[in-house]
């Protein structure tokens, strides 16, 4: 693929060299393409094997390195959605180096799937969960935290780098609640582990994820039934950590064993706590800051990866907790007492 500039100063063609390709990267009656009109603000014109691009400078520059970034990864043998789309064209305003974008450096690889960044935050993220010991991830829901946090449990998991993968959660308060629950230990906490199922079954084959989970090589492990062991050859997952105690996340941390690997996520502004507790995540996120081996990336809500509505919820939600919180915070007035007229003040004078 190459690019060459078009008869008017406005206007970039980009040359590719597989038709094939090039309609995949189009997508079902050129959804993909008017994907990246609407988020660039540019005019894509598909003729043949080139693609004609419209639009200011910026724009133009943007579009196409979105464009070439998505073939480049059709050319790997990836397939292209809409989602990769708002990804690559998220990662084209990035900091991340060209060089680096859209050229799979930075990816985890599973049996399902190879998964890419589609922010830069994402891509801190997946270096993080690839070189550190220890990671945070923080931020709304949407952001790719806990996904990401799994798919690297499973990438390292394949590769024979860790022996099994613990999934845990804060599902309920000190374990007391699993026993009013029907099943075994794995059926009471199975509804509060769905989204991290959900990745498995994302990255893994249905059949080895109901294997590894029998045999143990996955295993499902309440926070509250954590005290006392020694996590090791093991990749550790605590989702939903916004809602430990500072005691439990302390608990949690010192689980680690050797040549384990440890990812906790959390919103920290999503605390369910009992009012007045502290959420041992932010406890840990400060005492730990600077720690060797550990590693804390924050998403922020242009990091949303869903449906483009929820980033707009997101964005709302904020914006009224923004606009609530300077409300409390604004100091008020105290009410003046109004002023006596000579009338009533002759009046108080006779009485």
């Amino acid at each position: 693929m190459r690019a060459q500039s078009g008869a008017r100063p406005d206007v970039v063609v980009l040359d590719f060299d597989d038709n094939h390709l090039l309609g995949a990267l189009a997508g079902v009656a050129d959804c993909n393409l008017a994907r990246v009109e609407q988020l660039t603000g540019v005019t894509l014109t598909p003729r043949g094997n080139r693609v004609a691009i419209r639009g200011s400078q910026e724009a133009r520059d943007q579009a196409a390195r979105a464009l070439s970034d998505l073939y480049a990864k059709l050319k790997r043998g990836q397939d292209v959605a809409m989602a990769d789309v708002d990804g690559a064209v998220r990662m084209t305003a990035s900091t991340v180096p060209a060089a680096r974008r859209g050229s799979g450096s930075v990816q985890l690889v599973t049996k399902r799937r190879i998964i890419e960044p589609r922010s830069e935050n994402q891509a801190l993220y997946m270096q993080a969960l690839q070189s550190s010991e220890l990671v945070f991830g923080l931020g709304p829901a949407g952001t790719g935290k806990t996904y990401l946090a799994v798919a690297a449990g499973v990438s390292l998991f394949i590769q024979g780098q860790v022996d099994r993968i613990i999934l845990s959660r804060p599902a309920v308060e000190a374990g007391e609640r699993l026993g009013f629950l029907p099943g075994d230990l794995r059926e009471k906490i199975d509804p509060y582990l769905r989204p991290l199922y959900d990745a498995l079954y994302d990255t893994l084959p249905a059949e080895q994820v109901a294997r590894s989970l029998e045999s143990g090589e996955i295993e499902v492990a309440p926070l509250a039934f954590m005290r006392g062991r020694t996590l090791s050859n093991a990749y550790i997952i605590l989702d939903e950590a916004q809602n430990c105690t500072s005691v439990q996340m302390k608990m949690f941390l010192t689980r680690l064993g050797e040549n384990s690997r440890m990812a906790i996520t959390g919103d920290p502004t999503q605390v369910d706590l009992p009012l007045g507790a502290k959420s041992g995540l932010r406890e840990a996120r400060d005492v730990l800051d600077g720690v060797p081996g550990v590693a804390v990336t924050e998403f922020a809500n242009v990091d949303v990866v869903r449906h483009p509505l929820v980033t707009r919820i997101v964005e709302a939600y904020s914006r009224s907790e923004r606009s609530l919180l300077e409300t409390k915070t604004t100091p008020r007035t105290a009410p003046t007492a109004p002023r006596a007229t000579p009338e009533s003040d002759a009046d108080n004078a006779d009485d």
